[in-house]
């Protein structure tokens, strides 16, 4: 789904540049352009960075927990 019109930036590739490092609005502005032009994607934006960060955060922590 378009997140940011002004732009053409979808989640995925929201989703994809946290997987990649991003890890706040800043990175997410200076990366893809998102909330740069009208700013009412940032909500959107921002909630899908958090959501997917905690999901990528949860998915490292389960993996350092399994034994070797």
């Amino acid at each position: 789904m378009y997140v940011c019109l002004c732009n053409q930036i979808t989640d995925h590739e929201i989703r994809r540049a946290v997987e990649d490092g991003c890890s706040s609005m800043r990175q997410l502005r200076n990366e893809l352009g998102v909330a740069t032009q009208c700013g009412r994607c940032g909500n959107m934006a921002r909630e899908i960075l958090n959501e997917h960060r905690q999901s990528v955060d949860l998915d490292l922590i389960n993996a350092l927990a399994r034994p070797a």
